[in-house]
């Protein structure tokens, strides 16, 4: 619940500013005449429209579970994220046909070098901004707030290219460059925006993060406990900040309940210590059987029916199948 305020409270920062900086855009546009530094200002209308779409996002995700969300409301971030995307995707698009126009209309920028400096200071502070966006993000898992920050560091590159190209101008004295320059940039937004587009639509399809999962099974045998005979059948997905996982884990057939759930509790503990806290686990039990003895490293156990042969070491493939792990002789 904590990372979910603090998710809101940044977003409600990324709002403010965005308006502030438009307002700075505009007047650029206003003073230079420049169809570059317009497009910009196009842009930047996206990101006061997507930090709205966001906040209200990361309002309604960080609400408690309900009956009607016993998952909780996560996956409004990614819809949020979508929504984001298919923006940028359109100031992209824009920008061509302004910049199309501007070729067969072209008007006289004036004032270049202040407009250069007003673009520089909102350059500065979007990276820096988007920044804070994407490590808070990453920090809380937040699809939203990571979008935001794409978004807002894909408008410095675009603010960055415009000041390249009225730097050009300001020079040459050639007002074509600024048009180049903003063609050049229109098709690195419309990439963003399509990356954004796909990582959303992946979310909401419940696609296995792979990287996620690389990461926890490598820290699963790096912690392997004696008594962890077999682990199978995980399955991650996240609703927002929340990664949801389930998983069988294979304990002794002569455990009890109190013992297996302890098994449970040490194996939830090493994956909270390194996941964070807004991790839940939903663990099934299963008791080995007897061609579990042939990969099992608990030698101390008195009732073993076959003699250690080879330890299974578990990777994303065996991992997330449905099968108790063998050794090929005990499947045929």
């Amino acid at each position: 619940m904590q990372e979910s305020k603090q998710n809101v409270k940044v977003q409600k920062g990324i709002v403010l500013l965005s308006l502030i900086l438009f307002a700075v855009k505009i007047f650029a546009w206003y003073i230079t005449n420049s169809i570059a530094v317009l497009t910009d200002a196009l842009e930047s209308i996206v990101n006061v429209a997507a930090s709205f779409i966001g906040l209200y996002s990361l309002s309604v995700s960080a609400k408690p579970r309900d009956t009607d969300h016993p998952y909780g409301h996560g996956k409004i971030e990614y819809i949020s994220a979508a929504i984001e995307g298919t923006l940028i995707f359109v100031a992209g698009t824009v920008i061509i046909f302004e910049s199309a126009g501007a070729i067969f209309h072209p008007k006289e920028i004036q004032k270049i070098d202040f407009g250069i400096w007003l673009l520089a200071a909102t350059a500065l502070i979007n990276y820096g901004a988007g920044y804070i966006c994407i490590q808070t993000g990453k920090k809380n898992r937040s699809m939203a707030l990571m979008a935001s920050g794409k978004h807002l560091q894909t408008d410095t590159l675009t603010t960055v290219g415009i000041i390249m190209g009225l730097v050009l101008v300001y020079f040459t004295r050639l007002n074509y460059i600024d048009i180049i320059v903003a063609l050049i940039f229109a098709f690195v937004i419309l990439r963003t925006g399509y990356s954004i587009l796909k990582s959303s639509v992946a979310g909401m399809m419940d696609a296995a993060d792979e990287e996620l999962l690389k990461r926890m099974v490598a820290l699963l045998n790096n912690n392997r406990e004696t008594n962890w005979i077999d682990l199978h059948n995980m399955r991650i997905i996240k609703y927002g900040a929340i990664l949801h996982l389930d998983f069988h884990l294979t304990v002794p057939w002569y455990f009890n309940v109190l013992e297996a759930h302890h098994e449970i509790d040490k194996l939830s503990k090493l994956l909270k210590d390194n996941f964070g806290e807004s991790i839940e686990m939903f663990v099934h039990s299963d008791a080995c059987l007897d061609f579990s003895c042939r990969i099992c490293t608990k030698f101390e156990c008195t009732v073993r029916q076959h003699p250690f042969e080879r330890k299974v070491n578990w990777t994303l493939k065996n991992i997330i199948s449905n099968q108790k792990h063998q050794l090929e002789t005990d499947k045929e």
